[in-house]
C-alpha cells in the first residue's frame, strides 16, 4: 500500500494504514532488558497463546539495550518466524521508552503489553480480549495472588496503588501490572515520558477511555534478576504529580500559575498593610518589622508566578496550534462522510 503524504505527517494515519495492509489484529509488546534465558520460553508461550485464538497478531520485542544474548536469541527465532517484530534500542532508556518504542512501531488494533520476565501469563490475554469487547477501552490486569516479596515489593505496591487512585480518581487495584489490554486508537492518544507507563490506564481516562480491570495469574521469576527498586517510588511520586496537573491544568496552566500568584500577591498586600499599620498606629519603624520583608518576598513571588502562568498560556497554545492538536476527543462519529 503506498503512504500518501498526510500518512507522513500522521504517525496514527500511518500505522492504520499498515494495520489494514499487514491484517494485523492482535499486537503484543514486550520490552526486555537481560532476559536470555526468558526468550524461547516466553516466545513459546505468547505463540501458543495467540495461535490458539485464531486471530493474525505479531509480537513486538523491544530490547532495552541488553548486555547479555537477548537480542541474539531473539533474532535466531524472528528468523524463522515473521511475526516476530524486534527494536533494538541503542541504549538502557527504559521500560517506560521501551514501551512507548513498541506502541509506535505496532500496528494492531488491540495492543497487549506484558514483561519479559515470565511473571505475566500470556494464557490471560484471549480473557483480556474477551474483556475488551464488552465495550471497554482499556483492560487493567490485577494481580490478585501476586507472586513477589511482601515488604519490598506489594506492600509499597498496595501503597502507591491507593495514592495513584485517589489523585487520579481512576481507582484500579494494580496499576503496576504490565499485562493490560488497549485498543490501539487510545494508546495513539498519549504520550509517554518518565515512569509513566504505570500512569497509562489514567492517561487514557483523561481522553474518555472506558476502563475495567480483570483478575491475572502472576508466576514467580524463574531466570533472570528484578531490576525493580524502592528508588522507583521516589520517580512515581513526581510523575503523579505531572499526571495530576495534566488531569486539570493540561489546557489551562494560568489556573495554577496565576491562582497562586495571586494568593502570594494578596499575602504580600496583607503584610505591606499590617507593616504600615504597625508604624502609624504603634509608632514601630518599618526597617524593625519582618514583615516588610514578608510582604516584598511574597508580591515577588506572587508577580512572578502570575507572569509565568501567562507565559505557560503561550506555550500551550503553542503546542497545540502548530501542531493541529485539539483539545478535546471524539469517541465515535456518524453520517459525516455522507456530505
Amino acid at each position: 500500500m503506498a503512504v500518501t503524504d498526510d500518512q507522513r505527517l500522521d504517525p496514527a494515519a500511518a500505522q492504520l494504514a499498515d494495520a489494514e495492509a499487514t491484517g494485523v489484529e492482535i499486537s503484543v509488546v514486550v520490552p526486555m532488558h537481560d532476559e536470555e534465558d526468558n526468550v524461547v520460553p516466553l516466545y513459546d508461550a505468547i505463540s501458543t497463546a495467540l495461535d490458539a485464538m485464531g486471530a493474525p497478531y505479531e509480537i513486538v520485542v523491544v530490547d532495552d539495550g541488553s548486555n547479555d544474548a537477548t537480542y541474539a536469541r531473539l533474532s535466531t527465532i524472528a528468523s524463522d518466524d515473521h511475526r516476530l517484530r524486534l527494536i533494538k534500542l541503542r541504549r538502557n532508556f527504559g521500560q517506560t521508552a521501551a514501551m512507548a518504542a513498541g506502541f509506535d512501531h505496532a500496528v494492531g488494533a488491540i495492543v497487549i503489553p506484558m514483561d519479559g520476565d515470565l511473571q505475566n501469563d500470556p494464557e490471560d490475554i484471549p480473557r483480556l480480549i474477551a474483556k475488551l469487547d464488552e465495550g471497554y477501552d482499556v483492560v487493567s490486569g490485577w494481580r490478585k495472588d501476586r507472586q513477589d516479596a511482601a515488604l519490598a515489593r506489594r506492600l509499597p505496591s498496595k501503597l502507591a496503588n491507593w495514592l495513584i487512585g485517589f489523585v487520579t480518581g481512576v481507582r484500579l487495584h494494580d496499576y503496576g501490572c504490565t499485562l493490560k489490554a488497549y485498543r490501539a486508537d487510545v494508546l495513539r492518544e498519549t504520550q509517554l515520558y518518565g515512569e509513566m507507563h504505570r500512569f497509562l490506564p489514567a492517561l487514557a481516562h483523561l481522553a474518555g477511555a472506558r476502563i475495567t480491570e480483570l483478575p491475572v495469574r502472576h508466576h514467580p521469576r524463574r531466570y533472570g534478576q528484578s531490576k525493580y527498586g524502592l528508588k522507583r517510588t521516589f520517580k512515581v511520586v513526581l510523575d503523579l504529580l505531572t499526571v495530576k496537573f495534566l488531569s486539570g491544568y493540561a489546557t489551562k496552566p494560568s489556573y495554577v500559575f496565576g491562582g497562586s500568584g495571586v494568593l502570594f500577591c494578596i499575602a504580600g498586600v496583607a503584610a505591606a498593610i499590617y507593616t504600615a499599620y504597625q508604624k502609624w498606629v504603634n509608632g514601630i519603624y518599618a526597617y524593625r518589622q519582618p514583615s516588610l520583608l514578608i510582604a516584598v518576598f511574597f508580591l515577588t513571588i506572587g508577580v512572578n508566578l502570575v507572569l509565568m502562568g501567562l507565559l505557560a498560556e503561550l506555550i500551550i497554545r503553542t503546542y497545540h496550534e502548530s501542531q493541529g492538536k485539539p483539545t478535546y476527543s471524539v469517541r465515535e462519529t456518524r453520517n459525516f462522510d455522507q456530505r
